[in-house]
């Protein structure tokens, strides 16, 4: 049964279970592959919202693309255990750099150190 909610360390502990790929646990390159993959199929999903839809999310889409959102996830969560790193603190620092630029006015321009 699915829990209604959980913690990125949870996701990436479980996520782990179902990771079945070539040299698992030294291989960063099968997850990084993945993870651009799935991130262009939500890239086409968007696309054909704007071609086909006139740029309406029917709930149907919008389903369809959160899937595609879980499997990026996936390979988020997999490309960051081979590289030895915690979702759980990659997301923390992420909001913290955030804030940080917020805070500066620093939130618009170029490059990931301003």
């Amino acid at each position: 049964m699915m829990k209604p909610s959980m913690t990125f360390e949870e996701y990436q502990k479980i996520s782990r279970e179902t990771a079945i790929y070539p040299d698992k646990d030294k291989n960063f390159i099968y997850p990084t592959l993945g993870l651009v993959g799935e991130s262009g199929e939500i890239a086409e999903k968007i696309k054909k919202i704007l071609r086909d839809k006139n740029g309406v999310i029917d709930e149907e889409t919008r389903k369809e693309i959160s899937k595609e959102l879980g499997d990026v996830l996936w390979y988020f969560s997999q490309l960051a255990t081979e590289l030895g790193l915690s979702v759980e603190e990659i997301a923390a620092l992420n909001i913290e750099k955030l804030q940080s630029r917020r805070e500066r006015g620093a939130l618009h321009g170029n490059g990931d150190n301003r």
